[in-house]
């Protein structure tokens, strides 16, 4: 089974699109195949096609071999980052706007913004902190790396604090029921079930539209951004993203990710 940990879920959220973008442009040309597409653990395609989403672990180096990367996960646990040439290596560049407080960020349409840049199995060291993505083996803690994302040291700090308040000031997940004012999702980070309640002052939007609560369906993916009153996430601003195509995953990235 794929390990998922907030922290990776928050870097797939503020960084696949970017590093879609990137594999289409280097790719693309020809009709040719991603590096990663065969031959390699885990492989199916570039960084952040659908399938990929999600599927990896992050943590902090304590090891570098010629083949693979030790980490250390925010629970304790070590594991070897296997790579091969195959292996799409990546950095945050310099000008990557991150994800706010709220979590959700300005999100690319269609993949924009400045891509992630290349760089050697050889830029990453010990005490830099990554994002591995391919096929984990949890019995061996192993992942057999399709990327590597090299984080920035600043953004790293930022997700630590997205987590802390994941719950608390914001949420993002899938709604899974409606009842009057309450809406029930599923986590997006951490797969468990949360609720909000809307009043008076919530203000609902997809995208840059106004909506209201009529307008959000079960189903959907929504960023709510609030705070807890009385034991009861009190959403301020809902952000509905709608629901993904069938069989293209997330809206973001988008369906272009995979070359034809």
């Amino acid at each position: 089974m794929a390990l998922r940990t907030a922290g990776f879920a928050l870097l797939g959220c503020a960084l696949c699109a970017a590093v879609s973008a990137s594999a289409l442009a280097q790719d693309s040309p020809a009709g040719q195949t991603a590096p990663g597409g065969q031959g390699q653990r885990g492989g199916r395609g570039g960084f952040g096609g659908g399938g990929m989403m999600g599927r990896g672990t992050i943590g902090t180096v304590t090891e570098v071999a010629a083949d693979h990367y030790t980490i250390k996960t925010e629970t304790g646990d070590l594991y070897t980052i296997h790579f091969s040439a195959n292996t799409r290596m990546m950095k945050q560049p310099a000008g990557m706007r991150g994800q706010g407080q709220g979590g959700g960020g300005e999100r690319g349409q269609g993949g924009g913004g400045t891509p992630p840049e290349a760089i050697k199995p050889t830029d990453i060291h010990v005490g830099d902190a990554i994002a591995a993505m391919g096929e984990v083996d949890a019995t061996a803690k192993s992942v057999g790396a399709v990327g590597v994302f090299l984080i920035d040291p600043e953004r790293a700090k930022q997700m630590k604090a997205m987590e802390a308040n994941y719950g608390k000031t914001w949420l993002m997940g899938k709604v899974t029921a409606i009842d009057g004012v309450n809406v029930t999702i599923n986590g997006g980070l951490d797969h468990a079930t949360h609720s909000f309640v809307a009043d008076e002052n919530t203000s609902f939007r997809k995208r840059r539209d106004p909506i209201t609560l009529a307008d959000i369906q079960v189903g959907d993916t929504v960023r709510v951004e609030g705070a807890v009153k009385g034991g009861s996430f009190v959403a301020t601003t809902v952000n509905a993203m709608g629901q993904p195509p069938q069989g293209n995953g997330p809206r973001t990235p988008p369906a272009t990710a995979t070359p034809q």
